[in-house]
């Protein structure tokens, strides 16, 4: 935690003390990591496998790279960089939850995909990698759940080779009125329900939705990139802004 942080913080709507927080998310993950992948498909109808092929597209890795899939999960992301950067490259899939972590290995592995891909259970707020080190960084759908996302920023800004570029896929703020009325009937009517028949846990799914209303938006989040040191920051919006992936460099 930076120095000078909050005593307090939001889960979800819910206000905690600071230091209760990743516990508090760690509990959400525990909870849905089984069956996280099914979720992801039936919340977003599919449409999460666009966004993340479009993450990977922009990304652009190269054969012998090195690359950080941070709060990767169960390391969709980190299956095709695998591919991309080659035996030459390496991905580290980092994520804070072991549960999460644990699916994400033996999913890969199951796969066959084990020659350049390390395995490490981190914080966004302090990654224990050198300076310098990382060639790409992607954080899909995990930063709204950092506690410090200042200071989750410039850690990852720290790692980053100076060239290489930070890529940050979040749930955003819909651009168009009639969009946020349906997105929020969806989010908080639906969502919820179906969290409880697929995995048994309508509160994490509740509390999922509660944290894409908190989690900055388009604008805010670009400024913080900025903030954080990095350089020539732009979005794309996807899915109306439902989705938005936010690119930087450092250099």
């Amino acid at each position: 935690m930076s120095e000078g942080a909050p005593k307090s913080t939001h889960f979800g709507y819910k206000t905690v003390e600071t230091e209760q927080k990743a516990d508090l998310v760690a509990d959400v993950f525990h909870s849905v990591a089984a069956k996280y992948d099914i979720m992801n498909d039936v919340m977003s109808f599919g449409i999460h496998r666009f966004w993340k092929r479009f993450t990977i597209e922009t990304a652009a890795p190269r054969p012998g790279m090195h690359v950080l899939d941070l709060a990767g999960g169960t390391g969709d992301l980190t299956a095709k960089f695998s591919d991309l950067v080659g035996p030459t490259g390496k991905v580290v899939l980092a994520d804070i939850n072991d549960s999460m972590l644990k699916v994400g290995r033996a999913k890969l592995r199951d796969r066959g995909i084990v020659g350049n891909v390390n395995y490490v259970q981190a914080n966004a707020e302090a990654l224990p990698f050198p300076d310098n080190y990382f060639d790409i960084i992607t954080i899909a759908f995990g930063l709204r759940n950092v506690t410090d996302k200042d200071a989750a920023l410039r850690s990852m800004q720290r790692v980053l080779k100076p060239g290489g570029k930070l890529l940050v896929l979040e749930f955003s703020k819909p651009q168009h009125e009639v969009m946020r009325k349906i997105y929020d009937t969806y989010s908080f009517k639906i969502l919820p329900k179906m969290g409880q028949m697929i995995t048994d846990d309508a509160d994490s799914y509740e509390y999922l939705a509660e944290s894409i209303r908190m989690h900055p938006d388009q604008e805010t989040l670009k400024q913080m990139m900025c903030d954080a040191g990095f350089e020539q920051v732009d979005y794309t919006n996807m899915t109306d802004g439902i989705v938005a992936l936010h690119r930087g460099y450092k250099f």
